[in-house]
């Protein structure tokens, strides 16, 4: 059975799972659809898992897709530490422009569901990170937009001191916050 925490974001969730554990090392389960299902009270399938190896420094977001591409996430760590970040921009949200984020890491096994309507970045605060990310709509090339991590007007603090930031430059080249509203 997994414990699940609201967070300040309508639709954002965190979720910690029953681990087991002994003198052999320990065991859970990273995911059961029927748990999920009566726990959070969300009827999602989720039909694509993803999974990325990052060192640390690398800032990745904030990324989203649009129409009928929006995707909902649950996102996980393997191995490392990540902070991972949700950012709000269903403009019809009272809690739009805002972000929550969280540590997410291989010994403390939380995981985040991020909704249809948010961005997600995350930044790698271990020497390096496997993250595993499970999604309810295919990748969608065409439909695959974002905001760049850095938008004043967001205030992110990645907690990662500015000089040992390693960005795409396709992250890098992202609009503005403001480009959400057109």
């Amino acid at each position: 059975m997994i414990k699940v925490q609201h967070t300040p974001l309508d639709g954002c969730l965190i979720l910690e799972p029953k681990v087991f554990r002994d003198h052999r090392g320990y065991f859970f389960e990273s995911f059961n659809q029927a748990d999920f299902q009566k726990t959070t009270d969300l009827d999602i399938r989720f039909i694509q898992d993803n999974q990325s190896f990052s060192n640390y420094g690398t800032v990745r977001g904030l990324h989203y897709q649009t129409g009928d591409w929006a995707q909902s996430k649950l996102i996980r760590v393997i191995s490392g530490e990540i902070l991972d970040v949700a950012l709000d921009i269903r403009t019809d949200s009272k809690t739009f422009g805002k972000h929550f984020s969280l540590v997410l890491s291989a010994e403390n096994f939380l995981q985040l569901y991020i909704p249809k309507g948010f961005a997600h970045g995350f930044s790698v605060l271990s020497t390096s990170a496997i993250i595993a990310y499970k999604c309810d709509r295919f990748y969608n090339q065409a439909s695959e937009t974002g905001i760049r991590y850095n938008d004043k007007t967001l205030g992110i603090d990645w907690k990662i001191p500015t000089k040992k930031m390693i960005v795409s430059d396709k992250d890098l080249s992202l609009p503005g916050f403001e480009n959400v509203l057109k």
